[in-house]
């Protein structure tokens, strides 16, 4: 999905403003050294002058072409360099007055060749930030972040795995989630376990190396999702008539804590109708919820619950309250 069609002119609609801007200070800086500095006015006059009357005798065949670009570079050259020297001697630097651009690569063009700038890859990452819904959390909450220390590494109970072991599974998985997002579009995730044990961190995890990639991300707890479809659904205007379209094309779709809205027909026919499209156009999708797979079974629909068995790999993610560990490791400090 990326950006729209809209945002993508509103960057070079930026990028305009930021040409005129920068054209409007060169102007003012060669009005200010023009009246300082006469005789560069002179300087710039001849070069123009010198530039003209060299593609006249390359037209009129009169110095071939080779021989006309050495004499007129020959030329600038030299006029340049007593630009320079007049510029030095009244204490401005050389590049004074020199074309200004805030990108000096693409040269506020936003495009180097046919290719995107990364000041233009910049933007856009700006841009999918803010409209991702996780912008707050997206610098603290990373991989880098994610402490697998928290999660004990003593087996109990019926798991195979301590949830050390099975954390550290988890997060192979979600890389691999993350580096197979192109070659294997449509993956799912279906992360599901007790709260307090990092799912949501997870989830931002994984949205923001996407969204760092250039990804389309929306984050959304369960409750502000079925809100937005009911708000567009029943009270649909100008302000929100990309809802549906937002949340059925962009590449990556989160809805955290899955179960804690109140639960009704619209909300399961609405989460039916945005799985089932999603995984129709190959977009991922990730689920987040403290339910167990039997209370999602019991929750909603058989075709609900069908389509995350068959469409989902499953997270399982177990262990303490990780929030209850920080606050009595934060008393102990």
């Amino acid at each position: 999905m990326g950006i729209s069609t809209r945002q993508y002119q509103d960057i070079m609609n930026e990028y305009d403003a930021v040409r005129r801007r920068n054209y409007m200070a060169e102007q003012e800086r060669k009005e200010r050294i023009y009246a300082l500095i006469p005789e560069i006015r002179r300087i710039d006059e001849e070069i123009a002058h010198v530039s003209v009357a060299k593609a006249k005798e390359m037209l009129l065949k009169k110095i071939s072409n080779a021989d006309a670009k050495k004499s007129l570079q020959s030329t600038i050259y030299d006029l340049s360099m007593e630009k320079v020297n007049l510029l030095a001697i009244h204490d401005y630097p050389a590049d004074y007055l020199d074309p200004i651009y805030d990108c000096p690569e693409c040269k506020d063009t936003g495009y180097i060749g046919d290719k995107k700038c990364h000041c233009f890859q910049q933007k856009i990452r700006e841009i999918l930030y803010r409209q991702s819904n996780i912008e707050d959390s997206a610098g603290n909450e990373c991989f880098s972040a994610f402490r697998t220390d928290y999660y004990s590494s003593q087996r109990s109970g019926r798991e195979r795995l301590s949830p050390r072991e099975n954390i550290e599974n988890v997060l192979s998985v979600s890389r691999s989630f993350i580096e197979c997002f192109d070659s294997r579009p449509g993956q799912n995730l279906f992360i599901y376990g007790n709260a307090g044990v990092g799912k949501t961190f997870l989830s931002n995890c994984i949205a923001g190396e996407l969204l760092s990639r250039g990804k389309g991300v929306i984050y959304l707890t369960a409750y502000q999702f079925f809100d937005q479809l009911a708000d567009y659904t029943f009270r649909r205007g100008t302000d929100n008539a990309q809802t549906l379209p937002a949340f059925l094309h962009c590449d990556l779709l989160i809805i955290d804590d899955l179960g804690t809205e109140l639960n009704n027909s619209f909300i399961n026919s609405q989460l039916f109708l945005c799985i089932n499209e999603r995984i129709l156009n190959k977009k991922s999708t990730i689920i987040s919820t403290n339910l167990s797979l039997e209370q999602i079974n019991r929750s909603y629909t058989e075709r609900v619950f069908s389509r995350i068995i068959q469409s989902y790999t499953l997270l399982h993610i177990y262990g303490e309250d990780i929030r209850i560990k920080k606050a009595f490791s934060s008393l102990d400090e």
